[in-house]
């Protein structure tokens, strides 16, 4: 029988020693969204300073701040910024605060490329939040949205619009750093439960008065009363209820809101022909929506043809 060689013997029990000392991996628990927040100085300032008076908002208006959804509506011309708020079971919003505007740029009328001042019209939602923010702190609305990008310039439509603090703009909506803090703070309790924020910014109030006034004045500009008139669906659906409508992009790249009493869409392709199909929590279809006109064509599932799997 041949000898092994000590050397070899000694490594073979290194490596066993080795392997069992070595330890299993435990996977590093993921920060919450939150978590990341609050390691944030002016977050924090922002709960001293004002954690009481947002507590006492929502309390005055039976509201919890873990079961939290907001909504947040601009008007350009009246350089206001409503909060609206309200617990995720309930359908209909509570207009919490209303804060002013503190600088502007542009005129009315959309945004449609990069540099030229103006601030945003249409629907959108919160995609991202700063508390490092070079204007104290500010959160990000997703223009270009799908109908920008439709009208807006192909190769530099712009991006980067915030809602923040301090009181200078090129495009985006200024509050201060007062009120900033409160809006803030509403805004991550909403991401925080779970909400993906829907913020609409209009040219001016869109009520009788509002856009006979938009007309008037407007009236020699057939397409910025066009797209205005889209954008009066969202006004008029909000306001009979208080309860925020579904948004629709339509085929020529319109954005349309209707009050539709279901809470997912699902676009699908029909006899060459495409619908959006919107659901219950129930999973039964409740509208159907032509996707090229955004035309209500059927309700509460009358029409077999179009709901065939």
């Amino acid at each position: 029988m041949k000898k092994i060689p000590l050397l070899l013997i000694l490594t073979f029990c290194c490596l066993v020693g080795l392997a069992q000392k070595k330890k299993k991996r435990v996977p590093k628990k993921p920060i919450s969204f939150m978590a990341t927040q609050m390691t944030a100085g002016r977050v924090q300032t922002a709960i001293k300073e004002k954690g009481t008076t947002i507590a006492n908002l929502l309390s005055k208006n039976d509201i919890k701040a873990d079961n939290l959804d907001i909504f947040l509506r601009g008007f350009k011309k009246e350089q206001k910024l409503e909060l609206w708020a309200k617990n995720k079971e309930a359908n209909t919003y509570k207009l919490i605060k209303i804060y002013d505007f503190c600088a502007t740029s542009g005129v009315l009328g959309p945004k449609r490329r990069s540099g030229d001042r103006q601030i945003p019209e249409g629907f959108y939602n919160v995609n991202f939040f700063n508390p490092w923010s070079n204007y104290h702190l500010s959160f990000r609305i997703d223009y270009p949205n799908k109908s920008d990008l439709k009208f807006a310039d192909q190769l530099n439509p712009g991006d980067n619009i915030f809602i923040h603090g301090h009181c200078v703009t090129i495009g985006c909506i200024p509050v201060g750093d007062d009120a900033i803090q409160e809006v803030y703070l509403m805004a991550i309790k909403a991401k925080a439960s779970g909400q993906n924020i829907p913020v609409h910014i209009f040219p001016s109030k869109m009520d009788t008065n509002g856009y006979a006034a938009l007309q008037s004045e407007y009236s020699s500009n057939p397409t910025l009363l066009d797209f205005w008139a889209n954008l009066k669906t969202g006004y008029d659906a909000f306001d009979k209820g208080n309860v925020l409508p579904n948004v629709l992009v339509d085929g020529n790249g319109n954005q349309v809101a209707r009050n539709l009493y279901g809470i997912n869409l699902l676009m699908r392709d029909v006899d060459e022909d495409s619908y959006y199909y919107v659901y219950n929590g129930h999973a039964d279809v409740t509208a159907l929506i032509d996707a090229d006109t955004g035309k209500i064509l059927d309700l509460m599932a009358k029409n077999r043809k179009l709901y065939k799997p």
